[in-house]
């Protein structure tokens, strides 16, 4: 058990670096701007037991440059927050070497190119640096005082339902502990490959379920690793079946970021692209992905839910289900939207084995062609 724990932690500190390091490069904020903790092995170690949570807040005010953000700034007249508008939280994951992650400003953009909100990012990188399973030990305190502050809001006007929290693998249960605070009161909840290590067999109190707000949500894409396995939401999207996402297959020629990480974050990528809206990315709902590839799952009772920012995903159906599966299929670059199509081909009776190709061409610039070659055996009649 022991070298098990040792090998996870080893992973997932390789993990933490090629996050902060590989997903992309962010802009030099100006000195104005507020900014992440940056903390060093000897920071933490002075820090303690102090998490050092606070708070950044982007509004389409200042897209670029983030405030500082607390009680005190409410009742400043130049605070950018306005408590009519809906509130999107951001809370990221692990980060074994204490570096901010890189992603935060492209997904608060995206949000902000959506929907006109207040966008408050949750820093508890101090929290979340080093040993994992000190970590974990965090994760409780940090929703707390993320309590503490949405307890603040609701004194200035904010209404439980307008918050809609976005956790990023361990920031998923981070988020998920906070609704609980609140009684599943949250408006909603979305977590992108929500953790999986130490959370598996975890109870729904300690984990992201279906109670913690009015709707939760989860893209998994990393359940065989990183990420969770089992459903915790009302609506769970499996892209791919929830594990070897195209593009980051195991090979020599890819980066250890692409090796170690590629499935994990591949579920943050997809958000962001569906919030773009290229096109739209639909869950069939189903029992299992092997009877979706199978095309035994062909509709929705409905509207197909969609990755986005619809009212609860796009579904229609009351009460909302628990639980749910919903399967897609999904590219290996942006938009990463695939187009599920159902051949049915009827034959005659054939005396001999015969080959047949089918030709399916999408319409569009550049135009795609797909070619199937499908055998078939001599049939007898009977």
């Amino acid at each position: 058990m022991g070298w098990k724990l040792k090998t996870v932690q080893t992973i997932l500190s390789i993990l933490a670096f090629y996050i902060t390091s590989a997903v992309g490069e962010d802009e030099e904020p100006r000195s104005e701007c507020a900014d992440f903790n940056n903390t060093t092995w000897l920071e933490y170690h002075q820090q303690g037991s102090k998490l050092q949570v606070q708070y950044l807040l982007l509004t389409r005010k200042n897209t670029d440059c983030a405030s500082l953000f607390s009680q005190d700034f409410l009742s400043n007249n130049t605070s950018y927050f306005n408590s009519s508008q809906p509130t999107k939280i951001i809370v990221h994951g692990y980060s074994a070497l204490g570096s901010k992650p890189s992603w935060v400003k492209q997904l608060a953009q995206a949000l902000l190119r959506v929907q006109d909100a207040n966008v408050v990012v949750v820093d508890w990188v101090y929290g979340a640096s080093l040993a994992y399973n000190m970590v974990v030990e965090n994760y409780k305190e940090v929703a707390i005082q993320i309590s503490v502050l949405i307890n603040q809001l609701q004194n200035h006007g904010c209404k439980l339902e307008s918050f809609h929290f976005i956790g990023v693998s361990l920031g998923a249960h981070v988020s998920g502990f906070v609704g609980t605070l609140f009684k599943g009161k949250i408006g909603r909840i979305t977590g992108l490959d929500p953790a999986g290590p130490m959370f598996k067999r975890a109870d729904t109190f300690d984990r992201l379920d279906p109670s913690d707000a009015l709707f939760v949500e989860a893209i998994h894409t990393d359940s065989d690793y990183f990420g969770i396995s089992i459903p915790v939401g009302h609506a769970d999207f499996f892209l791919n079946g929830g594990m070897d996402q195209a593009g980051c297959s195991r090979s020599r020629f890819l980066s250890m970021y692409g090796y170690v990480i590629c499935d994990h974050m591949r579920a943050l990528h997809v958000y962001i692209s569906a919030l773009n809206g290229t096109c739209p990315l639909t869950g069939i709902p189903c029992s299992s992905y092997e009877d979706f590839l199978k095309g035994r799952c062909l509709g929705c009772p409905g509207r197909c839910p969609q990755i986005g920012l619809l009212e609860n995903s796009g579904l229609t159906v009351f009460p909302l289900p628990q639980l749910k599966k919903l399967f897609l299929l999904t590219t290996s670059a942006p938009p990463f939207c695939a187009h599920h199509i159902l051949v049915q081909l009827e034959v005659f009776l054939l005396d001999k084995s015969a080959e047949v190709q089918v030709i399916l061409r999408t319409g569009g610039h550049p135009e795609t062609k797909q070619r199937l070659r499908l055998q078939t055996a001599p049939c007898t009649g009977g």
